[in-house]
């Protein structure tokens, strides 16, 4: 089956801008909602169609308790029927904080004089590596200062440092970036060492905000960073994750740009992003910006939701910046990425730099602060399988092809599966007793979920191997 998307964006063209400011704003300002509608496009959601801009604003225009509240209900419905309760892990690793841009609510930026800079050299980031591996990590994120230092060549070499380190049943099976805007003949390059998903954020969609927050640096042109993934797809790149860092504009703005953002890559290559993030503005070093933008909590929950109607089938990631109290209710509503056991100052995972050599070295301040294993035992108790899975990149299912599978639903018949194989991985050489108890309970019970009786005993029979010693089983 072909994946043909319904292109809402067909006059779109490769790499020119297409962000209409007042396109947004005449959805947010024109469109109304009424509970029919509400309700409609609920439906069309939950029938795993995507939704178009008009249909997206009648969503973010129900601004009555009963109707957030019903958008609520149907986020959390269409996850279950897309991603069933899993819940995909990985750790990001910070690699080095210098950067040339002047982002005014980034710790990294160049005008912030009490940043201390540094590039972990290859020991430290094998060092880094191996502590992640010890706690059961097998995801990262890649994360780089936007600075010539951090080219292509460099990536790459890291990229492949990462998936080299083994220690114990310890080993990295996907790593993703986030970095800056590479070259066509850099992101092929960087594509050709192996790696998941390249992340960039376009922070703000709103053309005269991003000029406001950027004063210099390559990231101050607007339409360089906004169609730097178009250059992605063109190397062949065609596992991109976009976002937008909410608080410095309007949120309802920044929810329907995104899904623009998705309507042009749709249109231009047939496939929309592999992820959509969305952090929130959070303290960082030498924080002096406006804070009438910044998003409170139940704006964000209701954003999320939708989000996740908006985009069926795109995965959306939600980080330590949030409470755990935050993440535990909105995981619920449509995230289907968290990270757990996170450190983003540089060194911290292994301590390989001294304590009071960290300081200034962070981008912004964490506000979940639980260990990897906190995480999965909160997950386990939500009845959720935390999962360790990269079998879709690694078997090829990337870009269109994903699409392909994950449309009918056969991903979700695939994903729960490998879900459950890489927790009892992680039960078996990771977990602490009182773990491994709720692991294996969370594991019986969703075996006898699957969809068919040889789905079962395959299952069963994977896990006798991986308790005989093997590893990496997956479908």
């Amino acid at each position: 089956m072909k994946f043909t998307p319904e292109k809402y964006a067909i006059s779109d063209e490769k790499g020119k801008a297409f962000i209409d400011e007042n396109e947004i704003w005449n959805y947010i300002n024109n469109t109304t909602s009424t509970k029919e509608k509400v309700r409609e496009v609920i439906a069309k959601s939950l029938a795993k169609n995507r939704l178009n801009l008009e249909e997206t604003a009648i969503l973010l225009n129900a601004n009555e308790p009963e109707l957030i509240e019903e958008i609520k209900q149907g986020a959390r419905e269409l996850k279950r029927i897309v991603y069933g309760n899993r819940i995909v892990l990985f750790a990001p690793l910070y690699i080095g904080n210098k950067c040339s841009n002047n982002c005014l609510y980034c710790g990294f930026r160049a005008t912030n004089k009490d940043a201390i800079r540094q590039t972990l050299d290859d020991k430290q980031i094998m060092q880094e590596i191996e502590a992640l591996e010890d706690n059961g990590q097998k995801r990262l994120i890649l994360v780089y200062g936007e600075h010539t230092d951090y080219d292509a060549d460099y990536i790459a070499h890291t990229v492949k440092l990462a998936y080299n380190v083994k220690k114990g049943n310890g080993e990295i099976r996907r790593v993703n970036i986030n970095a800056a805007p590479l070259s066509l003949e850099g992101f092929k390059k960087v594509k050709q060492s192996g790696i998941g998903t390249y992340q960039i954020f376009q922070e703000t969609y709103n053309k005269t905000a991003y000029q406001k927050y950027h004063t210099f640096g390559k990231k101050s042109d607007f339409d360089y960073r906004l169609t730097s993934l178009d250059t992605a797809q063109d190397a062949g790149l065609d596992d991109v994750g976009i976002g937008a860092l909410f608080g410095l504009y309007d949120w309802r703005f920044e929810v329907l740009a995104l899904v623009r953002h998705t309507n042009h890559l749709e249109a231009c290559y047939n496939i929309g992003p592999h992820t959509i993030s969305f952090p929130r503005i959070k303290d960082f070093s030498k924080c002096d910006i406006n804070d009438s933008y910044f998003v409170n909590d139940a704006d964000f929950a209701r954003l999320i939701a939708i989000l996740r109607l908006a985009v069926p089938y795109t995965g959306m990631i939600l980080t330590a910046r949030e409470s755990a109290e935050l993440r535990n209710e909105v995981i619920h509503f449509g995230v289907s990425q968290i990270d757990g056991g996170t450190k983003i100052e540089l060194g911290s995972y292994s301590n390989s730099i001294n304590e009071h050599q960290n300081l200034n070295k962070e981008q912004f301040k964490l506000s979940d602060n639980r260990s990897l294993n906190e995480v999965i035992d909160e997950l386990l108790d939500n009845d959720m399988i935390p999962s360790f899975c990269t079998a879709c990149y690694r078997l090829g299912r990337t870009g269109e092809h994903f699409m392909e599978f994950s449309v009918p639903g056969f991903i979700k018949n695939k994903c729960t599966p490998n879900a459950i194989l890489t927790l009892v991985e992680y039960i078996i050489d990771y977990a602490p007793n009182h773990t491994k108890e709720k692991g294996w309970k969370v594991i019986a019970k969703n075996i006898e979920n699957l969809s068919s009786d040889e789905m079962k005993v395959s299952v069963l029979e994977k896990i006798e191997k991986l308790k005989q010693g093997e590893r990496d089983l997956y479908y």
